[in-house]
């Protein structure tokens, strides 16, 4: 197991292109599935620097917070709500470029500007949400959504 990163410089797409192989090769043994995340959230803010990273997983009729790199977030969102709760209900990524003019955003932190949430995806059922938070407008494109997506339909094959 490869306890340590190798950090690029250069385009968002080639931070990912180094970045998801070394993400796989870090948990590919690992059978714990916080360990996992928690290892997938410090990677992804440790290449990005991104604000907040971090898990909600569904549990019962909600998520909850599961793994996290950042400051304190909120420990439940209803399904529906906010823009977790929005891509759980519509099994959809969502990038959402002020959050400010996003209806019902719920405000973790408000510092939080800009968000993405990838659906993790199992056997057609949405078992939780990869979500994103930036400091600043706009942070999140296609290239973003591009390699999330694809992490996001490995990770739920592995935890």
């Amino acid at each position: 197991m490869a306890e340590s990163l190798e950090i690029i410089t250069g385009s968002k797409d080639a931070i990912y292109t180094s970045l998801v192989p070394q993400i796989k090769a870090l948990i590919h043994d690992e059978t714990d599935r916080v360990a996992n995340l928690a290892n997938v959230s410090a990677a992804l803010k440790e290449a990005f620097g991104f604000l907040w990273v971090g898990f909600y997983l569904v549990k019962s009729d909600e998520l909850v917070l599961g793994p996290f790199q950042g400051p304190i977030a909120c420990t439940r969102i209803q399904k529906g709500k906010g823009v977790c709760g929005t891509s759980w209900l519509k099994a959809e990524t969502i990038i959402v470029d002020d959050v400010d003019s996003f209806p019902g955003h719920i405000a973790c932190s408000s510092s939080s500007r800009s968000e993405i949430v990838v659906p993790l995806v199992k056997n057609k059922e949405v078992i939780g949400v990869l979500d994103i938070d930036s400091n600043e407008l706009a942070t999140f494109d296609a290239v973003d959504k591009k390699h999330l997506n694809h992490l996001c339909e490995w990770l739920v094959t592995v935890i």
